[in-house]
């Protein structure tokens, strides 16, 4: 059986003069024009290898938005032997970097996609450029991350003697999942963390918050206390999260989850069906200790709407 090769890219977009353009790379190795994309490193999620890869290649650094379609394809791995190459694609704004082209890149080239379909190198690279064409035609293109997160894993309920749960910490596979979401949901660059007060909460978005630059706000409506007491307050804490439109990342419990996706999941009527069906099969499970949960929201306030869902599991 052939080896399968995982590989993430993405498509930068941006509208100039009011004209769609998308970013292709120079490749010298091959003399050819495709997406910047490249293979996974071990251990490594497809999501932040996308935003990694796009980094390395051309010094840009993106927000990743709506996946696009994956493409498949054989190819000879290292050891000249056949090998199935999975490469998935995200839409993704610049939000910074340098520009200078790092790694194996000699020229990037921001073109309408009409000239992009014509310098694109391979058929199966106008697959992901029809995609995107279509979610810019259909307004859907311009999207902001909600992304919700139930606490990775604690210390377990009975091993935990203070009478405050509040302050029951993660455990160590707990703490390793907090640092491994500090990649995962880097790529799609939040601006802003919420969280519930317990320890659990803080201590699983804090690492992204740190290396971000950012700071954890926390809310008691998101506490499992504060939603027993009050349960109307986490769904309009989430109200006034899409009323503000900021790419935002919420962390709470599995208790609250249901009542924080209630609020997102009418929102999802012109996504997909897998996408509602995502959704809606997480509102049902709470979510996974430890899962990041990406809403790609156009809009805001009453005009939001849900596009697109990704589950990140640990």
């Amino acid at each position: 059986m052939p080896t399968t090769i995982p590989a993430a890219g993405t498509l930068p977009w941006r509208v100039h003069d009011h004209t769609l353009q998308v970013a292709l790379v120079h490749r010298p190795r091959y003399n050819d024009w495709a997406w910047a994309k490249g293979k996974l490193d071990p251990g490594e999620e497809w999501a932040p290898a996308a935003a990694r890869e796009t980094h390395e290649e051309t010094g840009l650094e993106v927000r990743l938005g709506v996946p696009l379609p994956e493409a498949r394809y054989t190819m000879l791995d290292r050891d000249g032997k056949p090998a199935d190459k999975v490469v998935r694609y995200w839409a993704a704004r610049v939000v910074g970097g340098h520009g200078r082209l790092v790694n194996e890149v000699d020229d990037v080239a921001w073109l309408d996609h009409r000239a992009a379909h014509d310098r694109l190198d391979y058929a199966r690279d106008r697959d992901q450029l029809r995609a995107l064409v279509r979610h810019h035609q259909a307004g859907t293109l311009d999207t902001w991350p909600f992304v919700v997160v139930r606490h990775a894993h604690a210390v377990g309920r009975g091993a935990w003697s203070d009478p405050d749960d509040t302050l029951r910490p993660l455990d160590g596979p707990g703490h390793a999942r907090a640092a491994a979401l500090v990649d995962v949901l880097g790529a799609y660059a939040p601006e802003r963390v919420v969280s519930s007060p317990s320890v659990r909460c803080v201590d699983t978005v804090a690492p992204f918050a740190a290396a971000a630059g950012l700071r954890v706000r926390t809310r008691p409506g998101l506490s499992e206390e504060g939603f027993a007491e009050d349960p109307a307050k986490a769904p309009r804490r989430v109200q006034k999260l899409l009323a503000a439109g900021h790419p935002v990342v919420l962390c709470s419990h599995g208790p609250v989850l249901p009542a924080v996706l209630d609020v997102l999941t009418p929102l999802a009527g012109d996504a997909t069906a897998e996408d509602r069906a995502r959704l809606a099969a997480a509102s049902d499970a709470k979510l996974a200790k430890g899962e990041a949960l990406v809403c790609h929201v156009v809009g805001r306030g009453a005009a939001a709407r849900v596009v697109a869902v990704e589950r990140h599991l640990p």
